[in-house]
């Protein structure tokens, strides 16, 4: 039986018919609610994303480039002698929003195969928990190095989300967290990494969700080191909550000793001896020395600032390994899979390589995935140089069916019905791209959508690259109604199109100019801001060297053209005098064209395998060719933070007699990948 006195029912009704939210207390008052202490914030909710995306493969890296000729494989493969598997668990790197990425982990086809794994044992993350921090780096262009900044999306992510308040922040980790802790096995632990800026929000966060037994430590992670602050405390400390998913966990003591200091065993030895017990023999401080358990402070690893050269990537918050060697070798075992879904730089994977685990990795950022990516190829290099096992990796994202959610069509329709929800949403979908493009929309054409500055503008299709069919019949429309100038935007063009297209275009008269859609076009406060930032398209000059059956790529041209409002936004400033690049006609100019390039790789043996996606239907699991192919990694040249050199031509492989497809792929230094596909005669 509810009591309330008249004045509280008087109250009630006031904020009723004012049409307002009953303050917190009434919570309590009306509804039967056993929680003494509660985390509440504005706009909380149990719901927890559910949304199934299918992951699409869009790179296979098998092992690392060979130094030699490559001479074609005969018969089955097996083992080979470096311990790279050939079947089983392939790790994976995924790039996009990690909500949905975990929804689709959660309660997709995926989920199977984390299953046959065993589940996920570990997750260890580091958010980015401080607000104003600057996330921007240093990148080398030739001998100049200028600052690049995040991407609008990962900025407005990190600052204007995140940043408006606790609520904001906690809404976010809240949603995350409980996914994560869904993924974990029953064994399972989670670390959060987070400092004096969020810590208490994030305490209270894991008690709800993982309950506040489930805690096994609050870890002090404090490292040393002069500090210029007189005013208050120095904040020299991190913190690392670790929780158990239930009473049963993994944690390996006997993996993680640190030895007593000499003083400490003279010391016991003395004591010892001093009460008339026996004093320490060889054996004794033998087993002595092996050491104890770390306790809930570390002061023997070094902070991210003082990691060492030989260590840095040039990734801002990037963690020491010997930080990720501890908490992996204490919570899991060889063969166990482990998580990281902020992983930034790709050390939790790359430290996970090396203890033999197999890995999760996952980034809001696009550069973030380019510089992981590099890391575990050169993991990869070092393992298979010592003779060591190690893994494949591949690159997934939820690439257009991300886009679809976004615009609010529902991948879990039957086809037909989904096409019916694309057909509807059209109108929606070229407003908002318009509207970004900063655009007026046009009546009366066939292929135009809208017109900017005396340029027409093509939209490309939600769900599919942009083919030559479709340029062909914008330029044709060009053609018929006399019009020079024409901008196509598309997420996605199909594989070869460039240059030739654009040659095709010259031909006729028309200056045809190809555009990336960013993903920043569905955060509406980038589009508000007018912070959205549509760059050109680049385009890949290689010859192949043919002898015999073996072939070689050389890269011989990368054109890259990054407009003036591109630099602005990159605030792309030298440091050597604080000049800007030089623009001329919309192409910097200052820079050779392979200053540009940061990574290059190629697939000698393109479409030999089809990119298959998986998915569930009436409660069943299927798969579908989506008509594309996975880019298979055969040989790689990047550059690193110790070695600035890459190599322009590539080893030679043996290939069949006839005409084969190969590509070639470009990196930038922005993080920014372009693809192009050549046929080669052999024999």
């Amino acid at each position: 039986m509810i009591k309330l006195t008249d004045s509280e029912k008087r109250d009630i009704l006031q904020y009723l018919e004012a049409d307002k939210p009953l303050p917190e207390k009434y919570r309590f008052l009306l509804f039967d609610d056993k929680k003494e202490v509660e985390l509440v914030w504005n706009g909380k909710t149990n719901e927890v994303c559910n949304i199934v995306l299918p992951f699409q493969t869009i790179e296979h890296v098998d092992e690392p480039r060979s130094e030699k000729e490559i001479k074609m494989q005969m018969g089955l493969f097996e083992l080979d002698s470096q311990g790279r598997q050939l079947k089983g668990w392939t790790n994976k790197l995924i790039w996009g929003d990690n909500k949905l990425i975990l929804s689709s982990l959660k309660n997709g086809a995926l989920r199977e195969e984390i299953e046959k794994q065993g589940g996920i044992k570990l997750i260890y993350i580091d958010p980015p928990f401080d607000v104003g921090a600057d996330f921007s780096m240093d990148i080398e262009i030739g001998d100049e190095t200028f600052t690049k900044k995040p991407n609008i999306l990962e900025e407005l992510a990190y600052r204007d989300t995140w940043g408006k308040g606790a609520d904001s922040f906690i809404a976010m980790i809240y949603e995350r967290l409980s996914l994560m802790r869904d993924l974990l096995a029953e064994d399972g632990s989670i670390y959060v990494h987070c400092d004096w800026r969020v810590n208490s929000y994030i305490r209270l966060v894991l008690d709800e969700i993982f309950g506040e037994n489930n805690i096994q430590n609050e870890i002090i992670w404090a490292y040393k080191g002069p500090s210029p602050v007189k005013t208050f405390y120095p904040k020299k400390h991190d913190s690392i909550y670790i929780y158990n998913k239930s009473d049963v966990r993994i944690f390996n003591s006997d993996n993680i000793l640190i030895p007593y200091d000499k003083a400490t065993i003279a010391r016991r030895a003395h004591s010892e001896s001093k009460k008339g017990g026996i004093p320490f023999s060889g054996k004794d401080i033998s087993e002595y020395e092996k050491g104890r358990v770390p306790q809930d402070w570390w002061d023997d690893i070094p902070s991210g600032g003082q990691i060492s050269r030989s260590e840095l990537v040039g990734y801002p918050t990037q963690k020491p390994l010997k930080l990720l060697q501890r908490i992996i070798k204490a919570s899991s075992n060889e063969g166990d899979l482990v998580a990281d879904f902020f992983c930034g730089s790709g050390t939790t994977l790359a430290v996970a390589e090396k203890l033999g685990r197999k890995w999760i990795g996952s980034d809001l950022g696009k550069f973030s995935i380019h510089t992981t990516r590099k890391r575990m190829i050169n993991v990869q290099r070092s393992l298979k140089k010592d003779g060591q096992n190690y893994r494949a990796f591949e690159i997934l994202n939820l690439g257009k069916y991300e886009r679809q959610h976004f615009i609010g069509v529902n991948p879990s329709l039957r086809e037909e019905e989904k096409q019916k929800q694309l057909v509807e949403r059209e109108k929606n979908y070229l407003n908002l791209i318009l509207n970004a493009y900063q655009a007026q929309p046009t009546k009366g054409f066939k292929t135009y959508h809208g017109k900017k500055a005396g340029r027409m503008v093509a939209v490309g299709s939600i769900n599919m690259p942009v083919s030559r069919k479709f340029v062909e019949t914008v330029l044709d429309e060009c053609v018929t109604n006399q019009i020079t100038k024409i901008d196509v935007l598309a997420f996605e063009f199909e594989m070869g199109l460039i240059p030739k297209i654009v040659d095709d275009a010259k031909s006729k008269g028309i200056d045809l100019s190809l555009k990336y859609i960013p993903r920043d076009v569905f955060d509406k406060r980038a589009i508000e801001k007018n912070q959205v930032v549509f760059h050109d398209v680049a385009y890949i000059e290689v010859r192949p060297h043919v002898k015999k059956n073996f072939v070689s790529i050389e890269l011989t041209d990368f054109s890259v053209f990054y407009n003036q409002d591109s630099l602005s936004h990159a605030e792309a400033m030298l440091k050597n005098g604080g000049k800007k690049l030089v623009v001329e006609k919309g192409q910097i100019i200052k820079m050779r064209w392979n200053d540009w390039i940061d990574y290059w790789s190629v697939d000698f043996d393109f479409e030999s395998k089809k990119e298959i996606i998986q998915f569930q239907e009436d409660d069943e699991q299927k798969e579908i060719w989506t008509g594309d192919y996975v880019f298979e990694n055969e040989w790689q040249s990047f550059r690193t933070k110790k070695d600035r050199s890459i190599e322009l031509t590539s080893v030679a492989k043996e290939l069949p007699t006839g005409r084969q497809k190969i590509a070639v792929k470009v990196v930038d230094i922005f993080g920014n990948d372009t693809m192009k596909v050549i046929e080669v005669g052999i024999g």
